[in-house]
């Protein structure tokens, strides 16, 4: 609203210094910045708001009693995700091109997301962006790690079928990759500042690979795709990821509040949804690995336990307890040091998956 309102400055009044605020770099750091305010001042109040309500952490009797003690956690404030959701959302709001359909597409994915909503809400992100006319030219390929020509056609039957029927395996995609990202991101929401930390540098380098995706000269460079008015989500980008590093401020050990399925949920579709966007959809393995690996180790051990009781007539289990964090933390490693770990494993995936831009 405010880009809007300082166009109508400019053009009506003419004001030196105003020209500044055209530049996509000025607003996505003004909407960082606001975001980080927006987190750390306005989270201290929600946090003892929530805490006035009792919306307090109950730890279930099976993880007191088990492998790994987590009852000193019963009573600190859950629901704590609306910080991030505030701090966001208000940023975008204020420095976000509202007309950029990229923009309110990713604003409505976080804001609507719940696990009701999840596969609704992926049909909606699917075809919007392999219907809209603006998106005609490329709504079908993404970017391609490792191989020369870089570029994968979900129409990839063109030719052989009569109609263009590459909807029909996009949207599905898409309903899976946001469904699944988002519940990776609520597997690994365990410890202390663990999702929080994790998404901040995820969320930093979704930062650059939205900013040239949408920038022609970084694209012709990078040798990726150029996707007009994308990169109008560097705003939304900058203004989540300063969110998180808010939100840690308060949710690093020992936390004073929890994230819960309401930040977990949405954050991880918010970073499903951009990465489908900017179409890099197929770099989350890497850029988001400590999802993925979280994620897949409440698989494996859901799937070995089942195989074991099946076959030996008694469940096995893999791993001392799932998702892979708490397999650690019942091994005797202090969650401090393990949430610190898993940070710099995301940092080194993080730079992993910027270099596959240059790799061929």
């Amino acid at each position: 609203m405010l880009y809007y309102f300082i166009q109508y400055l400019e053009a009506t009044y003419e004001p030196t210094g105003f020209q500044v605020f055209q530049f996509l770099t000025v607003r996505a750091a003004l909407a960082a910045i606001t975001s980080l305010i927006l987190a750390l001042f306005g989270g201290r109040w929600i946090i003892n708001w929530l805490s006035r309500q009792q919306l307090g952490e109950s730890v279930r009797e099976g993880e007191s009693a088990g492998a790994v003690s987590h009852a000193h956690k019963s009573g600190t404030p859950t629901m704590g995700g609306i910080v991030i959701l505030m701090a966001v959302l208000v940023s975008t709001l204020l420095w976000g091109a509202l007309a950029e359909v990229y923009v309110w597409l990713a604003v409505l994915t976080m804001a609507l997301i719940k696990i009701a909503a999840q596969v609704g809400i992926g049909v909606i992100v699917g075809l919007v962006l392999y219907f809209w006319p603006g998106f005609q030219e490329f709504h079908t390929i993404t970017y391609l790690p490792f191989f020369k020509n870089r570029v994968f056609d979900y129409n990839f039957l063109e030719g052989v079928v009569a109609y263009d029927i590459g909807w029909v395996i996009y949207v599905p995609v898409v309903v899976f990759i946001i469904t699944a990202v988002s519940n990776a991101v609520n597997l690994t929401d365990g410890l202390d500042g663990l999702t929080t930390g994790v998404s901040a540098f995820v969320v930093m380098g979704l930062l650059v690979l939205t900013y040239a995706s949408g920038n022609q000269l970084a694209a012709n460079f990078l040798n990726i795709t150029y996707l007009p008015g994308v990169g109008e989500l560097s705003v939304f980008v900058a203004a989540l990821a300063a969110a998180c590093f808010g939100f840690l401020w308060f949710n690093g050990y020992p936390a004073t509040v929890f994230m819960g399925d309401t930040g977990s949920l949405a954050l991880g579709a918010a970073i499903g949804a951009v990465t489908i966007m900017i179409r890099k959809e197929l770099l989350l393995p890497v850029l988001g690995a400590i999802y993925f690996f979280e994620a897949l180790s409440v698989i494996c051990q859901t799937l070995w336990f089942k195989y074991t009781r099946r076959t030996r007539g008694r469940g096995e289990r893999l791993l001392l307890m799932a998702p892979f964090h708490h397999h650690f933390e019942a091994r005797g490693t202090h969650e401090s040091k393990i949430v610190t770990r898993f940070w710099i494993i995301t940092a080194v995936t993080v730079i992993a998956a910027l270099l596959t831009l240059r790799i061929r």
